[in-house]
């Protein structure tokens, strides 16, 4: 595949709003999480929720797109001179050669969670000031983003579970190789709501305590909201930073919701990233994991690691600090891979004390500092939908 640069990026997370908030957490292993504080969910659970999200109002022509996924949209958006950098990149290639291309799980549902409870008691329906359009439905995060930054490119919405935002990454180079546009806004927002808390501990996935993930004594997932945009551009364009060098999906379909236990779709996905960057596994400095927490996902993931990167291979994961923020997971993920480029480090494993022998992994609980030239950053769905990405230093 031909490479592409990554010239600008941001991240708002349960561990800080904006890149150097979030980075400094990821080097110093803070975590984000706290007790489950959201209105009308009563669960023995942690979140990890990002702060002043009910501060942001959107007027204007952007008012009818007021939900929490858009407030925390264009919260992540203000941040680090992303929407300056787009409107750079909008002068040099026009509005409609600039890509939107999104990754979420759930999009805005807490904005009919809400409007479920206020119905005519009478009758049943809905309030007349819900617009499920702007904030449910599916599209509705890339035609924010769109309108938000003037983009009228080719837009879509990638809702694969948790492997959502990190397929945008591939969409992209496709979109780019295709010649449908010149450059591509890709990224991801989860926000946290009833439905995705209640259904995970339904599913008995979800932990009491703060997640902790390739522990030995892991019990469960604690569920995250976060932003993440990034703007790609050919390296052709005079652009500069990390780049985009391969990438890899595979749909194995093994379970609805539990992984293949040999993680055979998960190793297809990381060996076609290998691939397309022909780069050896031997070049890679460590795997940012899905890592869940979960006891089946990240044995079955490290078991893939295995297949393809041999025992005691270098690996991470990152949720005990963000949460996993599902559909955003993607996101977050690039997003902590490049900090890990820019300044040398591979990220602990938070609250790892006791990791799991059976794992055969090399993960730590604390920081490693030093030179870092490729990440291989893995983000895994429901169904099997699982996404590789690999990142090179500038």
């Amino acid at each position: 595949m031909n490479p592409l640069v990554i010239s600008a990026h941001t991240l708002t997370s349960a561990t800080g709003t904006g890149r150097q908030a979030n980075a400094d957490a990821l080097l110093k292993g803070h975590s984000g999480l706290r007790a489950c504080d959201l209105d009308s969910v009563q669960l023995d659970t942690h979140i990890g929720r990002v702060t002043d999200v009910e501060e942001i109002v959107l007027t204007d022509h952007l008012a009818p797109f007021q939900c929490r996924n858009h407030q925390l949209a264009e919260l992540g958006l203000r941040q680090d001179g992303f929407i300056e950098a787009v409107e750079t990149a909008r002068e040099r290639y026009g509005a409609g050669r600039i890509a939107v291309l999104m990754g979420t799980s759930t999009s805005g549902i807490a904005a009919t969670e809400q409007a479920y409870h206020r119905r005519d008691p009478a009758t049943g329906d809905l309030p007349p000031d819900y617009d499920y359009q702007h904030t449910q439905n599916m599209f509705s995060l890339a035609d924010f983003v769109g309108t938000r930054l003037g983009l009228r490119g080719p837009a879509m919405v990638v809702s694969t579970a948790c492997s959502s935002s990190a397929k945008v990454f591939a969409d992209a180079e496709r979109f780019i190789a295709a010649g449908l546009c010149d450059a591509a806004v890709v990224g991801g927002v989860d926000s946290l709501c009833g439905m995705t808390l209640h259904g995970f501990n339904a599913l008995q996935l979800v932990a009491p305590e703060p997640c902790r993930p390739l522990h030995a004594e892991r019990a469960g997932i604690s569920i995250g909201e976060a932003a993440g945009f990034f703007l790609l551009e050919r390296p052709d364009s005079g652009a500069a930073g990390p780049r985009l060098i391969g990438h890899g999906e595979s749909s194995d379909a093994h379970h609805m919701s539990a992984p293949h236990p040999e993680g055979l779709g998960a190793a297809s996905a990381m060996e076609q990233a290998l691939t397309r960057s022909q780069r050896s596994a031997g070049a890679i400095d460590y795997v940012l994991m899905h890592a869940t927490a979960t006891p089946a996902n990240d044995r079955s993931e490290a078991r893939a690691l295995a297949r393809l990167f041999g025992a005691d291979s270098r690996a991470t994961g990152t949720k005990g600090l963000t949460g996993h923020t599902l559909g955003a997971a993607g996101a977050v993920g690039v997003a902590q891979a490049l900090a890990s480029l820019e300044r040398g480090f591979v990220p602990a494993t938070a609250g790892l004390d006791r990791p799991d022998p059976e794992l055969e992994l090399d993960a730590r609980g604390v920081a490693e500092e030093r030179e870092i030239r490729h990440v291989l950053v893995n983000a895994f769905g429901f169904g099997g939908n699982n996404c590789s990405l690999l990142l090179e230093a500038a």
